[in-house]
């Protein structure tokens, strides 16, 4: 194995303490789930299932918040901990029903509840905030397993990519916060 140059090192200690381009590139991420997310449905022919959909808002909103830290990319420690804070909020909510998803699709077929109708249906019929219940307590339907990567589910890997980017955001915008790292 070679060994680093002194040179070289520098150069990846600096990209790593830029707190702006690894936000930039975790949003990045972010849409490359997302773009995969929409191969998937229009190209690979799977259709999600209302808890799929409610994890691809979840992705959508840790990209935007993302983003956010970094085209606002603000100068106080302060600043860039909410941030980093919001992107963990917002990561957790994803991971959390990427979980569910994960728990129903170990489920033996039939224990859990089907939600009813298909999603754009039940957001004609019901206010929003009952939509939301009746697919986080059901999720019948959300138990078909149609795709598989090394052994994981594509819900899976979305809870793997959640909570890897609510640690990477809480990470980049508390260690890289502060006066000296705004300059970066």
């Amino acid at each position: 194995m070679i060994a680093a140059t002194v040179p070289e090192r520098l150069r990846l200690q600096e990209l790593l303490a830029n707190r702006r381009l690894l936000n930039f590139l975790a949003a990045l991420f972010a849409a490359a789930l997302m773009g995969y997310a929409l191969y998937a449905q229009h190209g690979l022919g799977l259709e999600p299932c209302p808890l799929c959909m409610f994890q691809r808002v979840g992705i959508s909103a840790v990209g935007v918040v993302f983003l956010l830290a970094a085209l606002h990319h603000p100068a106080s420690g302060f600043g860039s901990r909410a941030y980093g804070l919001l992107i963990a909020v917002t990561a957790a909510g994803a991971a959390y029903i990427a979980g569910r998803h994960v728990w129903i699709q170990t489920q033996p077929a039939g224990s859990v509840p089907a939600c009813g109708a298909p999603l754009d249906m039940m957001l004609d019929m019901f206010p929003l905030l009952e939509v939301v219940r009746k697919v986080l307590t059901g999720g019948g339907e959300c138990g078909k397993i149609d795709w598989l990567f090394l052994g994981v589910t594509m819900p899976g890997w979305v809870l793997i990519a959640a909570v890897s980017l609510g640690l990477f955001g809480l990470v980049n915008n508390f260690v890289n916060a502060g006066p000296r790292a705004a300059n970066r």
